[in-house]
């Protein structure tokens, strides 16, 4: 069975950046699953990954567009460290900031005296990604799991919708 929207894929990845630093790797422990077609994986991969099959092992690089997107320096400001009065933070700490846009994941990438930096691009935009996938099986998605948008284990997905 090949590997096309409302299909359940079950795979191993790794994903590298062109520093070959490690990412992410499934290989060691479980492999991912997913529906194709939810907007579940990046652009990229899925395109990538259509019409390949149980079996296959493929390399894909993606270029931001087609991952996590550009960054963008206006996603960065500096904001009051008043606004954390009562929280102890440090670099690298991600929360869910209300912004005009609605909320938004932010990360701090600074802190200094009167102000903490803060970027709201992804962590990954700006990235060119580099896999390496071994699909290790291929099915239909049951009505159930297309109807709730994910995949459901042995006995259901174990939450009311």
């Amino acid at each position: 069975m090949k590997i096309a929207p409302n299909k359940v894929v079950r795979m191993h990845y790794s994903v590298l950046d062109n520093d070959n630093n490690t990412i992410d790797n499934s290989f060691d422990g479980e492999p991912l699953v997913f529906i194709v077609g939810t907007g579940y994986l990046i652009s990229g991969l899925e395109n990538a990954l259509m019409d390949k099959q149980a079996g296959d092992k493929l390399s894909v690089t993606v270029e931001p567009k087609n991952g996590y997107g550009e960054r963008h320096d206006d996603l960065m400001q500096a904001v009051p460290t008043s606004m954390f009065d009562g929280m102890e933070i440090e670099v690298g700490m991600q929360f869910r900031a209300t912004t005009d846009d609605g909320d938004q994941m932010v990360m701090i990438l600074d802190i200094q005296d009167e102000e903490v930096i803060v970027d709201a691009n992804h962590p990954l935009s700006g990235i060119t990604l580099n896999f390496d996938v071994e699909v290790l099986e291929v099915r239909d998605a049951t009505e159930e799991e297309i109807a709730h948008g994910h995949v459901h284990g042995e006995g259901g997905c174990g939450h009311d919708h």
